[in-house]
């Protein structure tokens, strides 16, 4: 296998959680809507909402009640 092969290989659930979780680390007050989430991550609607609830169980995230999402604390 070439890097160029492993390079297209989908990234696993738990690399997804990290991706998401390192933007909005890394963006402070960062804010997103499901939608603006999905485009932003390139996911498909429904495995972006199972992704960023996980991170609301986890407490990492919070979900306002204009139904974005924003990083706790």
């Amino acid at each position: 296998m070439t890097d160029r092969d492993d390079h297209r290989r989908p990234l696993s659930r738990d690399q997804l959680r990290t991706r998401i979780a390192g933007e909005f680390r890394d963006m402070a007050g960062l804010s997103l809507t499901l939608p603006q989430a999905s485009r932003l991550f390139g996911l498909e609607t429904a495995l972006c909402e199972r992704l960023l609830n996980e991170l609301v169980a986890a407490g990492f995230l919070q979900r306002r009640q204009d139904d974005s999402y924003e990083r706790t604390g």
